[in-house]
C-alpha cells in the first residue's frame, strides 16, 4: 500500500478487532462533514442510505450504556426499544459520555473495538441485507461486511424499533 494514497486508512481500534476476529471487510474512506450522517456518507460513497447502518450510543434508565444498530434512513422509537429489552427508559447518551463509553468520538463510533464491552441491540431487518456499511473506527471511514457478524461476534441482540425518517 502507498504511504500517501488516499484508499489506505491507518488502522482503527474498529479494524484491528475486524482482523483479529478473521472478519472480511473493505474500507471506505470519504469526506467527513459535521453532523452530515449518514445522508452525506451514503451519497459520497454512492451506497443506498438504508444499506448504511449508524451506531448509536443510548443509556437506560439507570444510566447504563449501550449500543444500538439502525438503518441509516430511520430512528430509533425509544419507547418500543425500551419495552424489548425490558427497561423502563432508554436516550441517546450526551456526545460526550458516549465518547466515553465506546472510546470513539461521536460520528466516528463504532460497535467493533469499544473500550468496553457494551451490550449491542440490532434492528432486525439489517440482517435481510447482504452487505453494510458500517463506521469502521474514525469520522469519515466506512468498512462493509457481512451484517451477520453483528450477531456472531458482537452477540447483538435482534429487535424491532426503527421508525422511517
Amino acid at each position: 500500500m502507498a504511504k500517501k494514497d488516499k484508499v489506505h486508512v491507518s488502522e482503527t481500534p474498529a479494524t484491528q478487532w475486524l482482523k483479529a476476529h478473521r472478519v472480511a471487510f473493505t474500507e471506505h474512506p470519504y469526506d467527513y462533514v459535521e453532523h452530515g450522517g449518514t445522508t452525506e456518507s451514503a451519497r459520497q460513497l454512492g451506497l443506498d442510505e438504508h444499506t448504511v447502518v449508524k451506531t448509536l450510543v443510548m443509556q437506560d434508565q439507570d444510566a447504563k450504556p449501550l449500543i444500538v444498530l439502525m438503518h441509516g434512513d430511520c430512528t430509533v422509537s425509544t419507547k418500543n426499544l425500551a419495552r424489548q429489552i425490558g427497561a423502563k427508559s432508554v436516550e441517546p447518551c450526551k456526545p460526550e459520555v458516549a465518547n466515553r463509553h465506546s472510546g470513539y468520538l461521536v460520528g466516528g463510533t463504532s460497535p467493533f473495538g469499544t473500550r468496553k464491552a457494551l451490550p449491542v441491540y440490532i434492528e432486525q431487518s439489517i440482517l435481510d441485507l447482504p452487505r453494510i456499511a458500517i463506521n469502521g473506527g474514525r469520522r469519515g471511514f466506512l468498512v462493509q461486511l457481512d451484517p451477520r457478524v453483528c450477531v456472531e461476534l458482537l452477540g447483538a441482540q435482534l429487535v424491532q424499533c426503527a421508525l422511517a425518517q
